[in-house]
């Protein structure tokens, strides 16, 4: 056998990136490298040795010979070159210096490479004794050892047991390699000890880290050599003797699972796990007895499993037989650090199974994770997870917004080319009347010098200001453009008084535009916006030719860039415009909201809250309860019970707590950890452990919101039948409820759709996407379906083809009630044919509720069965009979305002059913109503330019109604003009609001001839007597209601009684001031500057309005006056008031999460 070895620098110092370059050894130091091989139980080594000498050496200087000490031993039969030299230059191969092995008869050639760059020579000397030996340890026998003496030196030596090792250096540029071969057969392996699983000690050359420099004559000291011998002493005893620990543990780890394989074959157990005690982040073996199993017939065995019930990490391993007695079979398995429980099966790789009959493997894992960590851990995971998802769906959406703004870049730049193109066009059919039109003068009136100009050249223009209408000005100003005036105003100059032209003569010096072809201007007595008087050629414009400007094709070319990069400049300011103000209603609309989710937080919190105010998902909360303000005032003990996301969590609710003391006298606290996945808190409080009376907020128990969970509450499935829409099919409140509720609930990530009938009159340029989906049959009539998008809600119309709703109308026909019942009835069945199951129907004021009767009777068993029922009351006065039934049918049932609530209680249609009754105010749209957004009104505003706007807003309303143009304070009515809405008081207020020095302004109608004559009449005597300061609007008009909203200083709405009211609302959205009776919604909303403190600060408000009790006119001049009074006397803190006003949410944002607290407990509700 032949072995071959090439050397080089690269060989030699394998790690070495600086001391050795382009082959050529350090100068100067000295190195000894050795290298062995090791073969168990015989062995082999084999070892080279070279030394360069400095280049400080004359290349004929004599040899000098240093004894190396060696330590004792019996030394090898080594090997001794012949007698004869063989130089090798440098750069060439050394080949072919063979050795004969005593011993054997296989030979090895080793190659030298020797690399450097200048020329050197190798040479072999009998003379010279470079002897290569073997060192063998007394606990490691026959090893070789390869050390480095120094990092940068350049001698290798090779040592065997011999005492000695006789060094010679000769010239500069050459080296001297000696080989010596152990007369021991070479088993051929490379860094493998023969009959052993470990590896060679050495598979790479090592470095000594024990350096000695050499003298100047590069002379190796003994004491380098005996400290290098103990350190590779040192460094071989180490290794012995983790290699020897490592064999005793290993014959002890096998001793062990033989026992344990031997134990468990005679207790009949096929299975066990070594070591026994199985640890998190560990390499185990399993063993599976083969004859024992099921699977005893099978030639291949595989195991499958994952960890902590099969939630974690998956494998599929192939089991081996081990050379156990008995028939083992074994696998090696990673156990994870999250890991407590190891579960498995073993299989055949098809269809036969050993799974511990049906019960499945499990190992149990001592110190890791126990199962709720381990939930804690997924959840983590899962919330890494829907970062990074959510992470990249933004990304997703982001590059998708982007290619859709690159896509309308490019349209919107064809259609502004093509549109530039348009207008040169236009502009070359005009030129010819244009210049028609022009002249370079006109005879005592104007005229230009010089008399030859063209574009960018400056001109003086001369008027003569007694030729027209400014010959008494003062001053006289150009107002000037060019080409029909295609750019606007260009020109704007004031003219002097001629010196030399004398007479009337005016001059201004005007640059003349670039691409001219006619100049056109006015002369007038002041500044654009500022003048009075204008001469302005009898309306037809002064006109000038610019002579030298003769249009050429190429000057339409550059017209038409022109107009292009002029319609591109307009586009980018206007789309900056639209989307700085959409950011900003954004901004708006989500500080509104974080506002009103705060105000939602707190305003329990004279019973209930929490600190943080905010929970968050894997924190811990404290709850602060106050039973003094509940049913438990007085109990000594209140105990805590508490679960979450809707009392569904999968941990079940948590054990009852006994509240503590808190510091703040009459509240008690309890702490709670939220998990990660919660989404809703869930508590209730109760007077002992074993619960007793309790406090559950009247059957809603307590709910607050967990925010940062991974997981996300599902959503419901809300449908509304209603007979009223807005704004496709709107007659009063109700349908603005149907339609603002709906969206406020699907914008909190919930599915809503709307059941509606197709009437006649429906206005459906409101309703997108309008299609065709479906027909089916009950009672004996074809029924076709509808589908589109209102106000992006899903809107389903019924259309039944026995004509209920083809006529004209959505109320006024005698047989209403009938109508209506068979839309509720084919809603319902529309809803089972449909294959639909919604979790909540809520239906609306009379003319739904059979809805809620007809779903119990003939539906909550048959195929709607998860569905519950809520019932909304808009108003009492119509449909007794229909509502006092729902009232009875509907799991939940709700009022438009607590007040009104309370107000209604003791009616006997509501009092047996006040346990399901609760009071929720309603909202107004803040989309519809939005100063910031609104394109009625003169200027945009929010709270921060409140008074601005509004000021523009009240100059616009007064000249449009033409009064007096005058900062006095107005009084705004919008209102149908019924009883209800208090018509007498509404007349009251009018006189007195004129009496006081005000402007009153009056927007409505009556349904009652009779009402609206007398108002007719009303409004002769004011318009007669008080033309400019009273105005009454007696038919509705919508875009003048949102211009008295804004411009007026106060809102009056004294109704005699008012379920809800949402003119309160919108005024307030627009930062006027409400004046109003305390009944109902009103008293609900609007809180006394002078009385209301308290109870506004109960729900988390500053007072914002004035009201008053009796539904006489002393209340109503009670309230006016002091408003009014407020107006003249406190301006700057009435203003205050506005902006107030103007910040509080008054938008469905609240009531929709009142709503969903609702829809949930009637979930609930058995």
């Amino acid at each position: 056998m032949e072995m071959s070895l090439q050397l080089n620098c690269k060989t030699v110092f394998p790690y070495r990136g600086g001391d050795c370059v382009s082959g050529v050894l350090p100068r100067r130091h000295s190195v000894t490298f050795t290298s062995g091989y090791i073969c168990s139980p015989c062995k082999a080594g084999w070892g080279v040795s070279f030394f360069r000498a400095s280049a400080d050496f004359s290349r004929k200087r004599q040899q000098k010979k240093v004894p190396v000490a060696r330590t004792k031993g019996t030394a090898g039969k080594g090997f001794v070159p012949s007698k004869k030299s063989t130089r090798v230059k440098k750069g060439d191969t050394l080949t072919s210096v063979v050795s004969e092995v005593s011993g054997g008869d296989k030979k090895q050639t080793v190659d030298v490479n020797v690399d450097a760059d200048k020329e050197g020579e190798l040479e072999f000397s009998q003379e010279e004794k470079f002897e290569a030996v073997d060192r063998i340890d007394e606990i490691v026998r026959d090893v070789g050892e390869l050390s480095l003496l120094d990092e940068t030196a350049g001698e290798l030596l090779l040592l065997d047991e011999s005492n000695e090792a006789n060094i010679s250096v000769i010239d500069e540029d050459d080296e001297v390699l000696e080989l010596r071969k152990e007369e021991i057969p070479y088993n051929g392996g490379v860094g493998i000890v023969e009959g052993s699983s470990e590896e060679g000690l050495f598979d790479r050359a090592r470095i000594d880290e024990n350096v000695k420099e050499t003298d100047t004559d590069g002379e190796i000291t003994e004491e380098a050599v005996e400290e290098s011998s103990s350190a590779a002493d040192d460094r071989i005893n180490e290794e012995a003797a983790r290699l020897l620990k490592l064999e005793l543990e290993a014959n002890q780890r096998r001793q062990e699972i033989e026992r344990i394989a031997e134990e468990k074959l005679s207790q009949g157990m096929k299975l066990f796990v070594y070591p026994p005690v199985v640890k998190p982040d560990q390499d185990i073996e399993l063993f599976l007895n083969k004859n024992l199993s099921t699977l005893s017939e099978e030639p291949d065995i595989l195991i499958m499993g994952a960890f902590n019930d099969w939630k974690w990490k998956s494998f599929s391993i192939r089991l081996n037989k081990s050379d156990l007695k008995g028939d083992w079979w074994s696998c090696q398995l990673y156990v994870p650090k999250e890991a407590y429980k190891v579960d498995f099966v073993f299989f055949n790789e098809q269809n036969v199974y050993d799974n511990n009959d049906q019960k499945d493997f499990c190992i149990p894992v001592d110190g890791g994770m126990d199962a709720l960590a381990f939930e804690d851990f997924l959840l983590e995971e899962k919330r890494k997870e829907l970062e990074e998802l959510a992470w990249a769906q933004a990304e997703r959406e982001r590059q998708a917004e982007e290619q859709r703004r690159m896509e309308a870049d490019r349209a919107a730049k064809e259609e502004d080319r093509a549109r530039a193109k348009a207008e040169v066009g236009r502009m070359r059919e005009t030129l010819p009347q244009l210049l028609k039109n022009a002249v370079k003068s006109i005879d005592n009136v104007w005229y230009i010098e010089p008399s030859e100009f063209k574009g960018n050249e400056l001109i003086r223009l001369y008027y003569n200001r007694s030729s027209g209408p400014l010959a008494n000005a003062n001053e006289i100003w150009i107002h000037g453009g060019h080409n029909n005036w295609k750019y606007g105003l260009s020109i704007v100059e004031r003219l002097v008084k001629s010196v030399l032209k004398g007479g009337e003569w005016w001059y201004a010096d005007v640059v003349v535009p670039d691409q001219a072809l006619v100049l056109d201007w006015v002369f007038a007595d002041g500044p654009p916006k500022k003048a009075v008087v204008y001469d302005n050629n009898r309306k037809q414009d002064f006109h000038a030719i610019v002579p030298m400007a003769i249009p050429d094709e190429q000057y339409w070319v550059e017209e038409e860039q022109q107009i292009y990069r002029k319609f591109q400049e307009e586009r980018r300011l206007r789309e900056e415009a639209i989307r700085a103000k959409a950011g900003k209603t954004a901004q708006m609309k989500a500080e509104t909201k974080e506002r009103t989710l705060k105000r939602f937080l707190l305003s329990q919190k004279h019973i209930v809250f929490t600190d943080p105010l905010d929970v968050q998902a894997g924190s811990t909360v404290t709850v602060f309860y106050n039973p003094s303000n509940t049913n438990l005032n007085g109990k000594p003990e209140v105990w805590f019970r508490c679960s979450f996301n809707r009392w569904s969590h999968r941990n079940g609710p948590l054990p009852p707590q006994r509240m503590l003391p808190a510091e703040n006298g009459t509240h008690v606290k309890a702490s709670v950890k939220v998990p990660l996945d919660a989404y809703m808190m869930d508590f209730v409080f109760s007077e002992s452990e074993h619960g007793g009376v309790f406090d559950n907020k009247f059957g809603m128990d307590y709910h607050i919101p967990v925010f940062g969970g991974i997981v996300k509450e599902p959503p419901l499935h809300i449908i509304h039948i209603a007979v009223e829409m807005a704004p496709i099919a709107k007659v009063g409140g109700l349908g603005d409820v149907v339609t603002s509720l709906s969206r406020a609930v699907q914008d909190l990530n919930h599915n809503v759709d709307i059941i509606l009938p197709k009437y006649d009159c429906l206005n459906l340029s409101n309703v997108k996407d309008f299609d065709y989906h479906k027909s089916y049959s009950w009672g004996g009539t074809e029924i076709k379906v509808w589908h589109g998008k209102v106000e992006g809600l899903s809107v389903y119309f019924l259309e039944p083809q026995n004509g209920f709703f083809q006529v004209g109308c959505v109320y006024g026909r005698g047989n209403d009630g009938e109508r209506f019942g068979f839309f509720c009835h084919a809603a319902l069945e529309f809803l089972l044919q449909s294959g639909f199951h919604p979790d909540i129907i809520h239906c609306h004021d009379w003319s739904s509720a059979p809805a809620a009767w007809l779903f119990k009777d003939n539906y909550a068993h048959y195929g709607l069965s998860k569905a519950r029922v809520v019932f909304t009351i808009h108003n009492l006065e119509f449909g007794a009979h229909s509502i006092g039934k729902a009232m009875a049918h509907a799991d939940k049932a709700t009022t438009v305002s607590p007040t009104y609530s309370r107000e209604i209680a003791g009616n006997p249609l509501i009092a047996p059913h006040l346990h399901k009754f609760h009071g929720i105010i309603n909202g107004i749209d803040p989309d519809i109503w939005d100063p910031y957004n609104d394109k009625f009104i003169p200027e945009s505003y929010s709270s921060k330019n409140v008074v601005e706007g509004k000021r523009a807003s009240k100059e616009a309303l007064q000249q449009r109604l033409s009064l007096k143009k005058a900062d006095l304070p107005l009084v705004g009515i919008i209102t149908r003009l019924t009883h209800q809405k208090g018509i007498h008081l509404i007349k009251h207020a009018i006189w007195r609001t004129l009496e006081r020095g005000g402007q009153v302004v009056l927007l409505g109608s009556a349904p009652d001839p009779r009402i609206q004559n007398d108002f007719v009449n009303l409004a002769n005597e004011l318009h007669s007597a008080h033309h400019d300061r009273a105005r009454l609007c007696l038919a509705y008009d919508e875009p003048l209601s949102h211009l008295i909203y804004a411009g007026a200083d106060f809102i009056l709405v004294p109704s005699i009684f008012e379920p809800c009211g949402l003119t309160q609302l919108t005024a307030m959205r627009y930062g006027s001031v409400p004046v109003v009776r305390k009944t109902g919604g009103l008293y609900d909303t609007v809180f006394d500057v002078d009385h209301d403190k308290d109870r506004a600060q109960a729900q988390g408000l500053e007072p914002n309005g004035f009201s008053f009790d009796g539904a006489d006119t002393g209340g109503v001049d009670y309230a006016l006056n002091r408003a009014i009074s407020a107006w003249y006397e406190g301006r700057d803190w009435f203003n205050s008031l506005c902006k107030r006003v103007m910040e509080q949410d008054w938008s469905w944002n609240r009531p929709a999460l009142d709503y969903l607290e609702l829809y949930h407990a009637a979930r609930k509700a058995e």
